[in-house]
């Protein structure tokens, strides 16, 4: 069974820096292409960053790195210079069968998610 967990999210001021986790269970990681997402209230789940199987990524530009540790099954999101308008709740999210070279930044293109964890700037 696929799952996706999510953590590190919480309060945190305007301009550090957090790293997000997404632990995986039922599968290996750099067998599907994964995905981190966000979703503030009252707005659409968008893309900010994403992995293929052979590891090459894709991000929002900017203040996102991807990262992905096999050996931990882990796929990590590193959020830069945190502004207030970056609260959201942040989901990863995987994909069967996607392409080696680019990966999707689209929502409905996912086949499974996690519960998310929610990051909240403020001072």
């Amino acid at each position: 069974q696929v799952q996706l967990v999510e953590s590190g999210g919480g309060l945190v001021q305007p301009g550090s820096s957090l790293r997000l986790s997404c632990a995986a269970s039922g599968f290996t990681l750099d067998s599907y292409e994964i995905g981190w997402f966000r979703q503030a209230p009252g707005k659409e789940r968008e893309g900010v960053s994403c992995i293929t199987r052979l590891g090459r990524s894709d991000s929002v530009p900017g203040r996102f790195t991807i990262s992905r540790d096999n050996a931990k099954n882990t796929v990590y999101l590193q959020i830069n210079r945190l502004k207030p308008e970056d609260t959201a709740v942040y989901y990863c999210a995987a994909k069967a069968r996607g392409s080696l070279f680019r990966c999707s930044l689209v929502p409905s293109d996912m086949d499974y998610w996690g519960k998310g964890t929610l990051v909240t700037v403020s001072s």
